[in-house]
């Protein structure tokens, strides 16, 4: 039984061929056939989608949606730009597993990026029960999930500096493999992130051999992306070699105007290791500036101990003084950071440099007393970077596309403040403004949002218009194709996105949500991901 056909339209199938004109039918769910003039049967339901793009279902290779999945389901801001799955769990700040003995309020505040609705409780330890909590929740996309390099240090290790002991090291593998066992595609680190920040090779060679032997994915946030970027990628491809796990290095840029063109030879650096015959590859998102807790301006040794710890301490003369001297050597101002989210809405949307002028007082200053109050609650956007360096990652045939941005309610607890533009228009504006500047074509582009980005998860099933493969489909008016959300307001949804498709049931039509929620979580090695089986 056909249950829908799309007709008339020009169907780009994601894997980076030339649109040609077809009909998709589908049925149970999954695509049943793709070609011209198909016929469908009386009283099935028909979308015309001549002069239009039928192509695959976004899948968002980098989100971090793992707690706003559970308070806004229905992930408005991610299926109305095309996305039908979501990986969550990225830059190590994810919420599972965690150890008995963990801290679970500790692990909460490090991780308060992701912490935009207080109301949504934790009711899990282990990986499997965290994914049957996103299970039951029924969002509106697919879910697939890495599990967090947080969690899991901050859990057995705590946040001091220090390294783990042998006992503690095997605890964190046996934790890790057990999350893998129970679904996730893979693991994450956040090496600018405490307690991440006190990692060592050691530590993060042990993790990725297990990684390894699951043929998974380790997703790195790198240590870092301003001046000493080459040396963090140089870090992560030395891991890759001494273990042979697939790597994804998340978000490749590079801060500051002392360091625009150094994506170049970061770029370089990558082509040697898959010469070498590494599975390495990278991602990056469609912008100018990204969206980062303003803990992360902080040096490492002032986040140890955790949230509040971190908070006590600048209180502390001396500390403050440290600080200070290290911002004074960083390459991005205070003018290039705007303070995003915060408990304090009076300071949201305003970069540091007019809140010190509005004090009078002087922006570390600022910036000082903001993480006083607040700690890792405040969130920043920060720019600083070069189009240059965003047009040729994009270009780069080893790159694919993340969004970095949450799946948003704009009517509820998760739509407040002002979120990166990204969660609401990441995709459409790279289909839109770097299919038009020509960095990509219109087919390479779709490919990597689509099976560029499944593949690199291990998602076999989804990702191109093809029979057999789930029914995750996206209608585009290419003509219209636009992001509408701005930095100023971040809140809108983009144009021309016409039909958005998850699994067969129409999510969003003529522009609108439907209020389907026919997303599945896709556990590695079950029926839903073809990986691991």
């Amino acid at each position: 039984m056909i249950d829908l056909v799309i007709s008339g339209g020009t169907v780009v199938d994601g894997t980076g061929a030339e649109g040609v004109r077809a009909d998709v039918l589908v049925s149970g769910g999954a695509i049943a056939a793709v070609g011209p003039d198909l016929a469908a049967g009386e009283g099935v339901a028909t979308i015309d989608a001549t002069g239009k793009v039928v192509c695959p279902g976004f899948v968002d290779l980098h989100t971090h949606s793992d707690l706003t999945l559970l308070s806004a389901p229905h992930a408005r801001s991610a299926v109305h730009q095309g996305v039908t799955t979501t990986v969550i769990g990225n830059c190590g700040l994810g919420v599972a597993p965690l150890a008995g003995g963990a801290d679970v309020d500790g692990v909460r505040a490090a991780v308060g990026y992701l912490d935009l609705d207080p109301s949504v409780g934790w009711s899990w330890r282990s990986y499997g029960e965290y994914l049957d909590a996103v299970a039951a929740a029924r969002p509106s996309v697919n879910v697939a999930g890495l599990a967090g390099h947080l969690p899991l240090h901050a859990g057995v290790v705590g946040f001091d500096d220090r390294p783990p002991t042998p006992a503690e090291l095997d605890e964190m593998t046996s934790l890790l493999a057990g999350a893998l066992d129970d679904g996730a595609v893979g693991l994450s680190t956040g090496l600018m992130y405490a307690p991440l920040t006190f990692a060592a090779r050691a530590e993060l060679v042990a993790l990725a051999r297990v990684v390894a032997e699951y043929d998974a994915v380790f997703a790195w946030h790198l240590r870092d992306y301003a001046d000493d970027g080459l040396a963090a990628v140089r870090e992560a491809l030395e891991v890759a070699a001494a273990t042979g796990v697939r790597t994804q290095l998340s978000h490749l840029t590079s801060v500051g105007r002392r360091n625009w063109g150094s994506v170049a030879s970061a770029l370089e650096l990558v082509d040697a290791a898959r010469a070498d015959g590494l599975d390495v590859a990278v991602d990056m998102y469609p912008y100018l500036a990204g969206n980062a807790p303003l803990a992360q301006r902080l040096p490492a040794w002032a986040q140890a101990g955790g949230d509040a710890v971190m908070r006590a301490r600048l209180a502390d003369p001396e500390a403050v003084a440290r600080i200070r001297a290290h911002w004074s050597e960083q390459p991005l101002g205070w003018d290039e950071i705007t303070v995003n989210s915060a408990p304090d809405p009076a300071v949201v949307g305003r970069t540091v440099t007019a809140l010190a002028a509005d004090r009078g007082a002087d922006a570390a200053t600022v910036a000082l007393d903001l993480l006083a109050r607040h700690g890792n609650a405040v969130s920043m956007v920060a720019g600083g970077r070069d189009a240059g360096d965003l047009r040729a990652v994009l270009a780069h045939p080893a790159s694919v596309i993340g969004s970095d941005g949450q799946a948003l309610d704009v009517d509820g607890p998760t739509g407040n403040g002002m979120p990166h533009p990204r969660s609401y228009g990441a995709y459409p504006r790279l289909l839109s403004d770097h299919v038009a500047d020509g960095t990509l074509t219109l087919p390479e582009a779709i490919r990597k949002c689509t099976s560029g980005a499944a593949r690199r998860a291990g998602i076999t099933d989804r990702g191109t218009i093809t029979a057999g493969q789930a029914a995750d489909i996206v209608i585009l008016d290419v003509g219209r194709l636009a992001d509408r959300a701005t930095f100023a307001d971040p809140r809108q949804y983009p144009a021309g996105v016409d039909a958005v498709i998850v699994n067969g049931e129409p999510t969003i039509a003529h522009g609108q949500h439907t209020g389907a929620r026919a997303g599945h979580v896709l556990r590695a090695g079950t029926k839903d991901k073809g990986q691991r089986t």
